[in-house]
């Protein structure tokens, strides 16, 4: 399988990230099975915009954890991580809270609407793909293939 990951930077070496504001599914490197999300990534960075394309081969032995889509125990699980609470997963995949999502996450997080007000607000819009590789051992599933510029 084939996966994107959009920088400012060729990343030929990915590295899990562990510093800044914290994500859906926590730290972790990056990736999404979307060419065109990881050149939406790119072009948000100030200097550069430059696609990596990675070969990923899944290890059924790593404790990955995937959300098909959008439930109950995704949006647990996207609050807790944009918490800062960590988890013990070695890769997690699923859908991604765009800005747009984000928003209605934080308006449910901060009680100014419920649950189902949620599910209703985002009934129509379409998340992206991604997928965080959270471990040094869950890396060793990716391999660079070629970076190209935007």
């Amino acid at each position: 399988m084939e996966l994107f990951r959009g920088s400012s930077v060729i990343v030929d070496q990915p590295k899990i990230i562990t510093d800044g504001f914290y994500r859906d599914f926590g730290y972790g490197f990056y990736c999404t099975n979307l060419e065109k999300q990881a050149k939406r990534w790119a072009l948000t960075k100030k200097h550069g915009h430059v696609v990596n394309v990675y070969s990923y081969t899944k290890d059924d032995s790593l404790n990955t954890l995937v959300f098909n889509e959008m439930t109950d125990e995704w949006l647990d699980f996207v609050v807790n991580c944009r918490r800062g609470k960590t988890h013990n997963y070695d890769c997690v995949e699923g859908p991604m809270a765009d800005d747009t999502i984000w928003n209605y996450v934080d308006d449910f997080v901060r009680g100014l609407i419920t649950r189902e007000a949620f599910w209703e607000l985002v009934k129509f819009k379409y998340p992206t793909h991604q997928i965080v590789f959270c471990t040094e051992e869950s890396l060793k599933q990716l391999c660079f293939e070629r970076s190209y510029s935007l």
